[in-house]
């Protein structure tokens, strides 16, 4: 009660004051306290930072630029993906007045060289797998190492550089580059500040309610480098001490999943974002289109409960979508709109840090983009280019190795508006994009690709302009699920609702799932269009142009995608095992877009029959092979928390009650009455730790050879009490599945006994099922939340029994390890094998020995199967020092 009282008078001095710069929000970072700031997903990991740990954060990092003496107006380079250690790099320029020059963590490296080599950074601060292998020319630093490198909190000198300033440039933000050399928009605080002040002021009339709704969460899906981003991410949270949760899976499965999990309240996101989850709620709720239809133009309470089916689905917290970065079809937006939800657009680009024009969130102007925002003075040329002029404008950009300033007040835009009489701005195209017939008539892409993706069977669409004998035209590339006749009929049906000059008379199918897209989300035209001729327009796409399963197929196999074609067999001729398989199909969905259960994905031998699915993906609808499952479970009113389509192929169970405290309480007592006594009296083994334990409770991966049925419970004996009392024990899928349903046991006797043997050391030892086939990535996501709530994992990768010789290990406790990115302790049982192999007596033989290694950090840029075999050697040099 005393943090919300504190956190509602910050905002009755908000309203009272002007924000001199934006360090200031800093102040509002601490002033919420230990509300949690940013949810961040990675691997299988969720990462909780709350406001007063970003602030000390930031406020550190501004100490290591002045220990580096890195001072105001040098630049510091943001090259990653979104992370509390993303924002609190960047309020560190902030305070220290030192220019951030974010990069999208999608970029290229040779786009990021000509960025170095134009500002001359003094640090650059990324992500590590980004980088090239040589590395750049500069002193850098990994945002994962910055909590732990970064100086103490007791500074000897003032943070906050004194002379900031509205006019001090904040930061450089490159919006291109693909071609010439890069030109960056520099923004100062005054830019950012006159976009931020008019909604500040607005929220003041609402904040009486945001109490009842406290905290706000907004799941964010945008990169941090672009100025919607930003304005998601880092100016609009601490006004409200709102909690972001970054995603970068951009699976419509799983972000509906996190938003009804974590009870989101606010999506910030692309059109073709919305677009993918549009789909899956098609496929849910078959239907729905219908349904729509018939309840449109009721009001908005009876909306929600004419579609409550599709906000459980949601989660009731969830109310409104937050969409920008592109133009939003506006079927699209009357999808959302008609299902109950706010959809809120606004405008803006680089060049005008973020926002002129924004949808009221309680008085939307359907298929506007809202009105021009205090302090924008707006004004449309004759040929409906939007000119804006205010002091969000910026007035210099970063070129040739030092700002330069621009001195027309006016900004013309490119974009082409209309404004009715309301004052609502509407969106007609890009001014450089629009089609200039040879009858001198303009044809704008946006309208002919609104006509097209209206018509069924098409997926999305790209009109692009080509010359020919009769002078310019527009020309369609089309995504479509169907026959190359109907995706005909699908142009004839579109041309019929088109004038005659915008009439599309040649297309083309595109032979992927998608468009290439920037970061955030927008076609690349240029893209699309290499290789397009008159000659090539009525022949597909060759492979060449864009053919990613191959490079993906290669990279996972490390072979030339030359050496392989459709009748390449993926496991005996590409040596794809079922872990590989796991890495194949996360990269299917991160690039692709496209789920495919564990079990399917295990019923495809070749290359040709995995192409063949993905063109069945295509066809369908990229998300409707997922839909079977979640019907009747969203019909009741839950669905899977599984993070991907192989959760409704699973036949295993993942507990999540082993973890309420009850549940702890008997484990605990179980383990420090009976299970160590009696280790202590049957077995007597020793116990030596050859290296420190961390003492700082982090979880860990805990590994060990694998011998016998007792070796959880040897492992356990070994580890300090702070250890053994918050274990999750990995145990094959397969054996657990067959003991819960009573069989394969032996005889009928023990089979009978199997489903007890299972609700006894379920509790007891927190086990759960580590499959050998299919369904690891749940298991790794199982084995992720453990994590997240203090337990270490334990886990034995040979993956099957022992006589006591140590076996290769599976790679997936490679990519468990990257996946966790956390330390990882080798345990080695010495003894037992000789124990096993010579039949000899056990019972305080005096032969068992427990050597506890030190903890690993493990090197993340491995590969899996390289990394198993650096923990293979940590156990094996265990095994060693005990024969010295």
């Amino acid at each position: 009660m005393a943090i919300r009282l504190h956190h509602r008078l910050g905002y009755v001095i908000l309203a009272s004051t002007v924000r001199a710069h934006l360090a200031t929000l800093v102040d509002d970072l601490r002033r919420h306290g230990g509300q949690r700031a940013v949810i961040a997903y990675r691997g299988n990991r969720r990462y909780v930072t709350t406001y007063d740990e970003l602030a000390e954060m930031a406020e550190r990092f501004a100490a290591l630029l002045i220990e580096r003496g890195i001072g105001m107006g040098e630049r510091v380079i943001l090259w990653g993906p979104n992370s509390a250690e993303w924002i609190a790099a960047f309020f560190g320029c902030v305070l220290r007045g030192v220019l951030a020059v974010p990069l999208d963590a999608a970029g290229g490296a040779d786009f990021a060289q000509r960025v170095i080599a134009e500002t001359r950074p003094r640090l650059l601060v990324a992500d590590p797998a980004l980088l090239p292998p040589q590395g750049f020319d500069l002193p850098w630093l990994s945002f994962g190492e910055l909590p732990s490198i970064l100086p103490s909190p007791r500074f000897s000198v003032p943070i906050l550089e004194p002379s900031l300033s509205p006019e001090t440039p904040l930061q450089i933000l490159f919006t291109s580059g693909t071609t010439s050399e890069p030109k960056g928009i520099v923004h100062t605080h005054r830019n950012v500040l006159a976009s931020l002040e008019p909604i500040e002021r607005e929220m003041q009339k609402y904040l009486r309610y945001e109490r009842f709704f406290h905290p706000l969460r907004f799941l964010h899906t945008l990169p941090l480098s672009h100025v919607f981003g930003q304005f998601m991410g880092l100016w609009i949270p601490p006004l409200l001490a709102a909690e972001v949760h970054f995603e970068s899976r951009l699976q419509a499965p799983r972000l509906l999943e996190l938003i009804r999990r974590e009870r989101v309240s606010v999506l910030a996101t692309v059109p073709r974002v919305l677009d993918l989850l549009k789909s899956h709620m098609e496929a849910l709720f078959p239907g729905v289109a219908q349904r729509i239809e018939a309840a449109r133009g009721q009001r908005i309470w009876r909306k929600w409960w004419t579609f409550r089916d599709a906000h459980r689905a949601f989660g009731f917290k969830f109310w409104a979508f937050v969409c920008g970065g592109a133009s939003l079809p506006s079927a699209l937006e009357r999808f959302w709109s008609e299902l109950g939800f706010a959809l809120i657009q606004g405008y803006g680009m680089t060049e005008t840090a973020a926002l002129i024009t924004l949808n009221h969130p309680f008085h939307i102007g359907q298929g506007t983009l809202g009105k021009p925002l205090p302090g924008r003075e707006v004004r449309i040329g004759r040929d409906g280019e939007i000119l804006v002029r205010g002091e969000m404008v910026a007035t210099a950009r970063w070129q040739d190795g030092r700002l330069q300033k621009r001195d027309d007040p006016w900004l013309a835009t490119g974009d082409l508006v209309e404004q009715d009489e309301q004052g609502q701005i509407r969106f007609r195209g890009r001014k450089s994009e629009t089609i200039v017939t040879a009858a001198g008539l303009n044809v704008h892409p946006e309208d002919v690709e609104a006509a097209l993706n209206r018509q069924p069977g098409v997926k999305a669409s790209a009109v692009l302009p080509m010359e020919s004998a009769g002078g310019t035209e527009p020309v369609a590339v089309l995504i479509f699920s169907g026959t190359p006749e109907q995706a005909q009929a699908a142009v004839d049906a579109a041309n019929a609702t088109l004038a005659e000059f915008q009439r599309v008379r040649r297309w083309k199918l595109w032979p992927q799932a998608d468009f290439p897209r920037s970061g955030i989300g927008k076609i690349q035209r240029r893209k699309v269009a290499q290789g397009m001729t008159p000659q090539t327009l009525e022949s597909p796409l060759s492979a060449d142009v864009a053919d990613p399963l191959s490079a993906i197929i290669a990279a996972i196999a490390r072979t030339e995608a030359m050496r392989f074609d459709d009748s390449t067999r993926l496991d005996r001729d590409l040596n794809l095992d079922s872990l590989a398989r796991v890495q194949l199909q996360t990269e299917l969905e991160q690039r692709l877009g496209v789920s495919i259960g564990d079990e399917e994905f295990l019923r495809l031998n070749t290359v040709g029959e995995l192409r063949a699915r993905l063109s069945q993906e295509k066809s369908e609808g990229a998300e409707a092979a997922i839909a079977p499952a979640h019907r009747a479970s969203v019909a009741g009113g839950a669905i899977s928390a599984a993070s991907s389509a192989d959760a409704r192929e699973s036949r295993f169970v993942y507990p999540r009650w082993t973890w309420w405290p009850l549940t702890l309480a008997a484990r605990i007592l179980f383990i420090e009455t009976v299970m160590r006594p009696l280790v202590w009296l049957l077995g007597a083994p020793r116990v030596v730790r050859t290296g420190e334990l961390p003492e700082n409770g982090v979880p860990m991966l805990l590994i060990a050879n694998h011998i016998s049925a007792y070796d959880a419970a040897l492992v356990l004996y070994a580890l300090p009490g702070r250890m053994r009392r918050h274990v999750a024990t990995a145990m094959s899928g397969e054996i657990l599945d067959e003991m819960r349903h009573a069989r394969n046991q032996g005889n009928w006797l023990l089979n009978l006994a199997g489903p007890f043997g299972y609700w006894l050391i379920t509790p007891l030892f927190n086990v759960f099922p580590l499959p050998r086939t299919a369904g690891f990535r749940r298991s790794f996501a199982h084995s992720g939340e453990a994590m997240d709530r203090g337990y270490h994992v334990l886990v034995f990768p040979e993956g099957h029994r022992s006589d006591g010789t140590l076996q290769p290990f599976r790679s997936g406790i490679g990519l468990l390890a990257r996946e966790s990115a956390a330390r990882i302790l080798p345990v080695a049982l010495v003894g037992m094998g000789e124990l096993k192999q010579r039949k000899r007596r056990w019972f305080r033989s005096g032969q068992l020995e427990i050597r506890v290694g030190e903890a690993i950090a493990p090197d993340l840029a491995l590969g899996p199967e390289l990394l198993a075999q650096q923990l293979h050697g940590a156990i094996a040099e265990l095994l060693e020092d005990s024969q010295l």
